[in-house]
Parts: C-alpha cells; sequence; structure tokens
C-alpha cells in the first residue's frame, strides 16, 4: 500500500487545499488524544484547535527524515495537551459566593486613617533615594518589578530587595509587627 502525501510540508507551502487534508487526516488522532488527556468534551474541542494552529505554524518545521509525519503531529498534540492541562490545573477554582447583607465597617475613622498615611508618608520620606524610587514607584504608579527595573536601569533583583528593605525600615518606624523579617 502507498504512503499517503505529506501534508505538512504543503500546509508550509501554503497551499489551501492541504488545511483540510491536515484535519480530515489527523483530525481523529487528535481528538482521541485530547479527549484522553482533558476528559472534558468543551475543554477537548478548544484544546484540538489549538493543537492545528501549532501545527499550521510549526509545519515548516517537519523533516521527514526525523520522524514520520504522525509521529510528528502526535508529538505537537501531547505537548499542547500537557501545557493545557497544566494550566488548568493552576487556575484557581471558582466557588459561588452566598450573598450576604454588607457588614457594617467599624474600622478607624477618616481622621485616623488620614494621620496614618501621614505618618506613613513621612516615614517613607526617611528612606534611601533608592529605596523610597522604587517602593513609589511600585505601591503609588502600581509598576511591576519589572517595569521599575526598566525604568530604573537596575536588575529586577535590586529592584526587589531596595523594596522589601524599604517597607522592612517603614514597618519599623512606623512600629508595626513584622518589621524585622
Amino acid at each position: 500500500m502507498a504512503e499517503p502525501t505529506s501534508v505538512l510540508p504543503r500546509i508550509a507551502a501554503g497551499d489551501p487545499a492541504a488545511v483540510p487534508d491536515c484535519i480530515a487526516r489527523y483530525g481523529g488522532l487528535v481528538w482521541g488524544l485530547a479527549r484522553r488527556f482533558l476528559g472534558n468534551p468543551s475543554d477537548a474541542e478548544d484544546a484540538v484547535q489549538d493543537v492545528f494552529i501549532e501545527l499550521w505554524k510549526n509545519a515548516g518545521r517537519f523533516d521527514p527524515a526525523l520522524s514520520s509525519e504522525p509521529t510528528y503531529v502526535t508529538m505537537i498534540a501531547r505537548r499542547r495537551l500537557i501545557d493545557r492541562k497544566r494550566r488548568v490545573g493552576r487556575a484557581p477554582a471558582v466557588q459561588t459566593l452566598v450573598e450576604e447583607p454588607p457588614a457594617v465597617p467599624r474600622g478607624p475613622n477618616r481622621a485616623e486613617i488620614d494621620d496614618e498615611a501621614a505618618k506613613a508618608a513621612a516615614v517613607l520620606n526617611e528612606l534611601r533615594e533608592d529605596e523610597r524610587r522604587v517602593i513609589v514607584m511600585a505601591i503609588y504608579e502600581g509598576k511591576t518589578h519589572e517595569e521599575i527595573a526598566a525604568e530604573t536601569r537596575l536588575p529586577v533583583g535590586t529592584v526587589k530587595t531596595h523594596i522589601r528593605r524599604g517597607l522592612i525600615r517603614v514597618r519599623e518606624r512606623l512600629g508595626l509587627a513584622g518589621g524585622a523579617k
């Protein structure tokens, strides 16, 4: 029996008829793998789409000297399915919230909050310039460690250290617990 012509080189060459041929030839294989890996038909459908998109993007990388086309398709599918399963495994579980009447806040009043904020700002101004600058960028400007590192031209580790040490000093000077970590 003759070996069918490879479909991946045709996809890489831009042959529009190769896409439906690829789906017809490998759809059952990819669908079966997705159902076995994920169990949920909805997740499996999304995963099959991801696998075929990955195949189309990487069709030019297929080398018949290294493996057969079904082996290459299986390898791509398996890799994408493992990635998807790991991603789903890391997602937090969704819980239904029970509606309860809002609790009446019994925290500090506005004057106490303003007083504490003024103390924290004063202590922040006592810090070394490099620590104060990265803390202001992180807290007031909402920047990530990477964004701060890019803007200040400091290594990310240095940015994290400045933030940590600065916040420890702020806690110590304000007399808050956990300042001596």
